[in-house]
């Protein structure tokens, strides 16, 4: 069971990385591609993804990046991490790209369906 740190639900096929993210400078806010250089998602996009990450790195300005993919329209559809953000607490080693994930955070559960 997670904990519920964003409210809201969503379904979509898992996008899964086993190592952290950084948004800024890492995920591009116009398209949604990972651009991080060496990063195992990169040239992938999280656009209409449930993206599954350990946990965040770098600054704070990452929130910005987030922000900015939603408002293009290229964010993912929920987040899911071991640590903070949106729905946290939750093993992700069970994820792998490709499932298509239910996310409801006010139940803080993460299922495959």
């Amino acid at each position: 069971m997670g904990r519920m740190i964003s409210p809201g639900k969503a379904e979509g096929e898992a996008i899964v990385s086993p190592e952290p993210i950084g948004f800024y400078g890492g995920i591009d806010p116009k398209t949604g591609m990972v651009i991080e250089k060496g990063h195992p998602l990169e040239g992938k996009t999280v656009t209409g993804k449930i993206l599954v990450f350990p946990r965040g790195k770098g600054s704070t300005v990452g929130s910005y990046v987030i922000y900015g993919l939603e408002k293009n329209g290229v964010g993912p559809r929920a987040i899911v991490n071991e640590e903070i953000p949106c729905v946290d607490h939750i093993d992700i080693s069970q994820f792998e790209t490709g499932n298509r994930l239910k996310v409801d955070a006010e139940k803080g559960t993460v299922e495959k369906v």
